[in-house]
């Protein structure tokens, strides 16, 4: 039995390929399904079954294109009622892969119609070697029941027993292999690593330390992180069966002048996904700032319009194509169109232009201790405001600009901040969009003003690759404590 792992950064999403000698299973896997055929042909297996723990929110799978480039069968709940062919499977079933026995669990929760494969290496012995858990356990974390707001007591209650009655008695030394790792919103804190084992979260897992049932769903539909727009549509379409990749358009290669014209004709959204300093220097009017090397995906799909063609503004040709494939992930697929040449070749044709003032931290403190009005918009989630702010900043979370932004006067001096930029040139964009003029983005963020002096670090920023529920060694967050 062999066990590969695949990691996508930004969504922060694992897949597994289960392989015996001849024959292997893909586990949740990604849409742009080559790296799982590379894999296999190297491997000298033939992929025979997708596995799918659950209806995926925060991503589109890639089961529809991979079953029809292998002919492989997709296995799902069979709760999930999904609209294409598949193998339904319930609580007890089981799959053989020559020596590898798979044994079907059902645990809703993190969705309703959550699956978890326990898996027996009968080769070695009748004891479960691994369970790939989907997104009901993660390491240092578990799901979120949220996601569906008028079932989240409901399906908290079901994470419950799902956990505490089926994973958690599984072995201590069986691997917990999760669908996703730190820097995903599917969780409300997870670790880094991308495995671990059952007796090691029992002990360290702050949640599961929350044995209280009461006050396990409590601590779960409290406090949750917001989730992304595209968390409510990607279910659905991983239901109903994604678009072949194959089917989907090409993406052109636009000169400035056709480039134009499409943006004259209107229906379509610019995301330009140059750095935000670049964006703040030069850049068409009304595009979307989306810094390729933030978290693209995650807030492409929150905040772009699904009733719009897209046109991509980057850096390269190379850049815009790896831009089509975050962008497909989360089920954006109407990009049409790059600018060739970039702003370089838009700028040499004379055509109409906006820039965007940034200031640096030291700038931002003057400012603060002058006598000038402004408006100091902090832009990152509550829980980072809540944790390190400035004194004075009004809080709305980057996403919540496209109807908040009424809260605003447009003939104010508005500073936007975020942690590094990033988001603060989403939001530059969203409200410049909605006319607004006087606007000013810190570069480097809250992240460089606390490095220059200016106030403390921000405690849940501290840690990047660590359980946010920890905000010191070793001391568990107040969600946690009973």
């Amino acid at each position: 039995m062999l066990i590969k792992h695949f990691f996508i950064n930004k969504i922060a999403h694992s897949a597994y390929i289960l392989a015996g000698s001849e024959i292997c299973a893909v586990i949740d896997p990604q849409r742009d399904i080559d790296v799982y055929i590379d894999e296999a042909r190297e491997l000298g297996v033939k992929i025979t079954h997708i596995l799918q723990t659950h209806l995926h929110a925060d991503f589109v799978s890639g089961h529809m294109d991979l079953a029809e480039k292998t002919g492989a069968k997709i296995y799902v709940a069979k709760s999930a009622k999904c609209a294409f062919d598949h193998v339904p499977l319930s609580e007890g079933d089981t799959i053989e892969i020559e020596d590898i026995v798979i044994k079907v669990l059902e645990t809703p929760g993190h969705t309703p119609e959550h699956l978890c494969y326990v898996v027996v290496d009968t080769s070695r012995g009748e004891e479960p070697v691994c369970a790939f858990v989907g997104d009901t356990l993660f390491v240092g974390d578990v799901g979120r029941p949220d996601l569906f707001p008028d079932r989240a007591d409901e399906l908290a209650g079901k994470l419950y027993h799902s956990l505490f009655d089926k994973i958690l008695k599984l072995p201590d030394f069986c691997e917990v292999l999760p669908a996703h790792g730190a820097g995903s919103l599917c969780g409300r804190a997870m670790g880094a690593k991308w495995r671990s084992t059952i007796g090691y979260e029992k002990k360290y897992n702050a949640v599961l330390q929350i044995t209280d049932k009461d006050a396990f769903i409590k601590s779960l539909t409290e406090d949750m992180p917001p989730a992304p727009d595209h968390f409510s549509r990607c279910s659905e379409i991983n239901r109903r069966g994604p678009v072949l990749v194959s089917k989907l358009p090409r993406m052109k290669e636009l000169s400035a002048e056709n480039f134009k014209e499409m943006v004259e004709k209107g229906k379509v959204a610019i995301v330009d996904t140059r750095s935000y300093l670049a964006f703040g220097s030069q850049h068409i009017p009304d595009s979307w700032s989306l810094d390729f090397n933030g978290n693209l995906p995650t807030f492409a799909g929150w905040v772009l319009p699904l009733d719009k063609d897209l046109l991509v503004v980057s850096d390269s040709f190379k850049e815009a194509e790896e831009t089509n494939v975050w962008l497909r992930r989360v089920g954006m697929d109407r990009i049409v169109g790059y600018l060739d040449g970039g702003m370089p070749g838009w700028a040499i044709k004379g055509f109409i232009t906006n820039h965007i003032t940034q200031i640096s931290a030291e700038d931002l403190h003057e400012k603060i201790k002058g006598s000038a009005k402004f408006v100091l918009l902090d832009v990152r989630a509550s829980q980072e405001y809540e944790d390190t702010h400035i004194e004075g900043a009004i809080n709305i979370a980057v996403a919540d600009l496209r109807e908040r932004h009424t809260e605003l006067n447009k003939e104010d001096d508005i500073i936007l901040i975020c942690s590094s930029g990033n988001r603060s040139s989403l939001g530059v964009s969203i409200l410049g969009q909605y006319g607004f003029k006087n606007l000013y983005n810190v570069a480097g963020g809250m992240t460089g003003y606390s490095a220059a002096g200016y106030t403390k670090r921000c405690d849940v920023c501290r840690v990047p690759h660590g359980s946010r529920f920890y905000s010191k060694v070793g001391e568990v967050s107040p969600h946690f404590k009973q």
